[in-house]
């Protein structure tokens, strides 16, 4: 396994490369095998700035909260796509958040500033979030979690505003194995899977039938679920990177932490979109 530090996306412990932003751990992997919503619209996406900075060019947004049929239930969402978009993130929170989670938020403003659309979506419904409160008996049944992504990443493909767009689906915590599931049954809608701080391993077999990239980010102060990633990644078949935020904790709280995970996830989305656009190209040819 090839271990690689990252500095303004990712640095080469070979001498020969910078530094600052996280740590790359990747494994020696085969890269050959590769309705209308419903809703009230809601205000839209806003970054703040601060003083004396300048303001990046904003894009016009479409902003609306949805409702999406899952596995015999309705799921609340809130999806906002610019104007052009250049694929859509779904996001899968973890085990005992929301759609309304910060960290999940903080990095789809950061994912909308290049040109992402994004899809923030509860995975259990009003009824079944006090209960798993209660008992957390859903929060933890990934074959479940892993069937309403898989009716997102549908719903999405019917819908004027994302018809037509790759998907992304970037989870957190048990959201990453749910993700990992649903790419698995829709390889050929799903561009790559995203996971911070996530739990690939609770995707079981579903690692070997994921055909897209796959990125793992984890924080250096996170040893356990690192390990977790480590041995994940080992069950992948698909390209794959691991990398290593340093002096990140689980939930990402240090300072710069966050920005770290957005600015990579941002780069791995261009990278993949560039990857796309070459191989479009070559089968022209």
């Amino acid at each position: 396994m090839r271990i690689d530090v990252c500095t303004d996306v990712c640095t080469d412990v070979r001498s020969d490369v910078r530094s600052d932003v996280c740590t790359d751990v990747r494994s020696d992997v085969r890269i050959d095998g590769q309705g209308a919503p419903t809703g009230v619209p809601v205000r839209g996406d806003r970054t703040a700035h601060p003083a004396g900075a300048p303001r990046k060019r904003m894009m016009p947004m479409i902003s609306q909260m949805v409702t999406v049929p899952a596995d015999g239930v309705v799921l609340t969402g809130d999806l906002v796509v610019p104007t052009p978009a250049r694929a859509v993130v779904l996001f899968a929170h973890g085990s005992g958040s929301s759609r309304l989670s910060p960290r999940n938020r903080m990095v789809a403003a950061e994912l909308r500033t290049g040109g992402f659309g994004t899809l923030l979506m509860d995975l259990l419904s009003e009824q079944e979030e006090p209960r798993d409160t209660l008992t957390a008996e859903y929060r933890f049944d990934i074959p479940l979690l892993g069937r309403r992504l898989v009716a997102a990443i549908d719903w999405l493909e019917v819908q004027p505003e994302t018809r037509g767009l790759q998907v992304v689906l970037f989870g957190a915590s048990t959201g990453a194995a749910a993700a990992l599931v649903a790419a698995a049954e829709r390889n050929h809608r799903v561009l790559t899977v995203i996971s911070r701080g996530g739990r690939p391993d609770l995707a079981h077999d579903a690692l070997s039938r994921v055909r897209t990239p796959v990125l793992l980010i984890v924080g250096g102060r996170d040893p356990e679920v690192l390990r977790l990633n480590q041995v994940a990644a080992r069950q992948l078949w698909a390209p794959h990177s691991l990398r290593v935020v340093p002096g990140a904790t689980h939930l990402f709280e240090e300072p710069g932490a966050l920005e770290q995970v957005a600015a990579t996830a941002k780069e791995w989305c261009d990278e993949r979109l560039k990857a796309l656009r070459h191989a479009a190209e070559e089968r022209r040819w």
